[in-house]
């Protein structure tokens, strides 16, 4: 029966992802106290990509996942970037508005509450910017491995939205001093900001996951 349901919810959000504007995932929660996540993929990855993780790190949570609709060298990305680490800002503020739009059509689709982000790298760079520029679509947000995504953001409300972050002490690409800006970026804005630096790269580990999964149980409703 559970695998039955869930691949329902695939052709569901198939026939949806014209309407929507995102070809995406969508697998409908079975915990009403846990808040919907957002998966959010990096560079190269897919709607398929954060599933496992957004299912291990809460558990009966609703789990909305898109396609990035950006394609750097044929894998899809959220927004352009002009090198590394160098972000063509006016894409940013572009594709963080339809990110937001698309929340808010799948909210209405699904019948979901304002999903929590988990995004990871680019994806946690996309969640960053849509928290700052359209704060009303996102619950709060765990960033694994994020940037800054706009050098000079609009000033931004966040409410007290909590939000995770997740850094590697040894990230390649991501320097220590922009991620510490990010945090204190958002908590000017008014976020509750944990910031974690883990022993680790950039990529996606056991930590994150058990980090991500206790900040998250603690947010249940």
């Amino acid at each position: 029966m559970k695998e039955a349901a869930m691949m329902e919810d695939v052709v569901t959000t198939n026939a949806a992802a014209e309407r929507l504007g995102f070809v995406h995932r969508f697998e409908a929660g079975s915990d009403p106290a846990r808040p919907p996540l957002l998966l959010l993929h990096g560079t190269g990855g897919d709607e398929a990509d954060l599933l496992p993780l957004g299912r291990a790190a809460a558990p009966g949570a609703a789990l909305l996942s898109p396609r990035g609709k950006v394609l750097e060298n044929g894998m899809p990305r959220f927004f352009r970037r002009l090198a590394e680490g160098v972000f063509d800002e006016a894409d940013v503020v572009r594709r963080a508005g339809e990110l937001a739009g698309f929340v808010a059509g799948a909210r209405a689709a699904y019948g979901l509450s304002a999903p929590v982000a988990l995004g990871f790298s680019n994806g946690a760079n996309i969640a960053a910017a849509a928290l700052m520029l359209h704060p009303e679509a996102l619950a709060g947000a765990v960033l694994i491995r994020p940037m800054v995504p706009l050098a000079h953001p609009p000033a931004a409300n966040l409410g007290g939205r909590p939000v995770l972050i997740l850094s590697g002490a040894f990230d390649p690409i991501v320097p220590a001093e922009n991620a510490q800006a990010l945090a204190a970026m958002l908590e000017r804005a008014g976020a509750r900001v944990e910031h974690r630096t883990l022993p680790t790269g950039h990529g996606l580990g056991q930590a994150d996951l058990t980090l991500a999964r206790a900040w998250l149980e603690a947010r249940r409703a």
